[in-house]
């Protein structure tokens, strides 16, 4: 009798506990904003081995400095550089994305960004196809 009334004791607890209402987090007013030109660069059709690199511009348009911790691509072919101190309010920088242009074929990639930004993960994308270079005339 006692281990169903602890049963329906334990029971009754975790159901009320999970009925709370959800504990929301108050937006810091002075945080930085990681603010993109564009998100998405498109390659276009591009020959094999050309430059795979190219650059994402962004402003800090928030009250404090911007830091940025990381950039993790979706896959090894994708190699991402960014600014690794702090960026002032007002400030711009770049992130690089470096595509390895070797592997033919379409491609569609991603860079996530991680700083202390108000939104504090952003997806920027890479796209595009890469095809065999023309092969090159003789001169005669």
């Amino acid at each position: 009798m006692k281990n169903i009334l602890l049963i329906t004791f334990i029971v009754t607890a975790a159901l009320s506990l999970s009925a709370q209402p959800a504990v929301t987090l108050s937006k810091n007013p002075n945080a930085p904003v990681l603010t993109f030109e564009k998100t998405v660069i498109d390659y276009g059709l591009i020959d094999q081995n050309t430059n795979g690199v190219r650059e994402f511009k962004f402003k800090n348009t928030g009250k404090s400095p911007l830091i940025i911790s990381g950039a993790e691509a979706s896959c090894g072919c994708t190699t991402p550089e960014w600014p690794k101190g702090p960026i002032k309010p007002g400030g711009t920088g770049v992130i690089k994305v470096k595509y390895d242009t070797s592997k033919l074929g379409n491609f569609n990639k991603t860079v996530t960004i991680t700083s202390n930004a108000s939104v504090p993960k952003q997806v920027l994308q890479i796209k595009g196809a890469v095809r065999a270079p023309a092969p090159k005339e003789e001169a005669q």
